[in-house]
């Protein structure tokens, strides 16, 4: 309790430090000549912003890619070997097949449930009901949807699980497919029992997805309902008199008129597939060819102490975003013009 107390005041006094030198560097940028004091007053403001970024975000990112050139202690240069490591290497090489994996699928598979739901349940009996526990998924954390699913999943020894007693109860349904008792939905074993190619991400990896589009498809429903709710009404009516049909009006007429909000949706939920790791974490820990370059980043980081090919991995992670926010800004633009005409 005392350490506590102790680590409380020294985090007041610092911030009332801060409170103190940004007073007084203000006051004194109201002593300047007036042409300097509109500049000076905003680089006050903007002082502390920049220094948490710099600190924070650009230092630990410049050294990560430094690092990423190192062996693992760091205390050699390595050149690419660990980049050659990663595409060389079949488990890091599944890593990021595993990824992509999550950003498709868990993407693809969010945006069409978030619109198939906001769509149909829209101005339906129990709209509200129903969408809020669609919605209430996304309120677990992900570790807590991975522990949950876990249940559902659970095969041997266990045998519990609500699919195996599912699969269990259907008559003809085979109950053998390892050759070890071992049931179909089964995470320590490949779809079937048998294991996937190395190269390859398993059906693991797609029961992992599921769980992610679980906790995903509530916000995509809440964001895409709101959106289609502010299509204008003349636009659908005056597509109604044209003859089109109400699946015509979703296609031609609302779905393009909320293309920028799908992007944006898509976009996010591309990043939260690209960062995967606490449900990964939660369920397999990475085992059974279910690791994605977050969770293999964390493991050859901290638990194998692996710091350069750790470093290399979080380098790539980055490096994927890059493309994906490109492209994210030339469809919005895209988009943009599309509605604007």
């Amino acid at each position: 309790m005392g350490e506590f107390i102790r680590a409380l005041v020294t985090v007041l006094i610092a911030f009332a430090a801060l409170g103190v030198l940004l007073g007084g560097l203000y006051w004194l940028s109201g002593k300047l000549p007036k042409k300097w004091q509109e500049g000076a007053r905003y680089w006050v403001f903007m002082l502390p912003a920049t220094v948490a970024v710099v600190a924070g975000l650009l230092v630990p990112a410049l050294r990560t890619i430094y690092l990423s050139f190192r062996n693992d202690s760091g205390n050699s240069f390595v050149g690419i070997d660990n980049y050659q490591t990663i595409f060389s290497n079949t488990g890091t090489r599944l890593t990021v097949f595993n990824s992509m994996a999550w950003v498709i699928v868990g993407t693809a598979f969010t945006v069409v449930v978030g619109l198939a739901v906001a769509r149909f349940a829209d101005n339906v009996k129990g709209e509200k009901a129903f969408k809020t526990a669609i919605f209430l998924p996304g309120a677990i954390s992900l570790v807590g949807a991975g522990v949950t699913w876990l249940f559902v999943y659970a095969g041997p020894p266990f045998d519990n699980g609500l699919l195996n007693a599912i699969t269990g109860s259907i008559p003809g349904l085979p109950t053998d497919m390892g050759g070890n008792g071992d049931r179909l939905w089964v995470l320590e074993r490949g779809f079937g029992g048998f294991d996937p190619p190395a190269s390859a991400p398993g059906f693991n990896t797609f029961l992992l997805i599921v769980i992610f589009i679980w906790t995903q498809a509530g916000f995509a429903t809440v964001i895409f309902s709101a959106a289609l709710k502010g299509v204008p009404d003349d636009l659908i009516e005056a597509a109604k008199v044209d003859g089109a049909t109400d699946r015509q009006v979703f296609y031609k007429v609302m779905l393009p008129y909320i293309q920028t909000t799908v992007i944006t949706v898509a976009t996010t939920i591309t990043f939260a597939g690209l960062k995967a790791f606490d449900i990964v974490a939660a369920t397999t820990g990475g085992r059974f060819g279910t690791s994605t370059i977050a969770n293999e980043f964390y493991v050859t980081t901290f638990v194998q102490g692996r710091g350069g090919l750790g470093s290399a991995l979080a380098v790539l992670l980055f490096a994927l975003v890059i493309p994906i926010i490109y492209l994210n800004r030339r469809a919005q633009k895209r988009a943009e013009e599309m509605v604007g005409a």
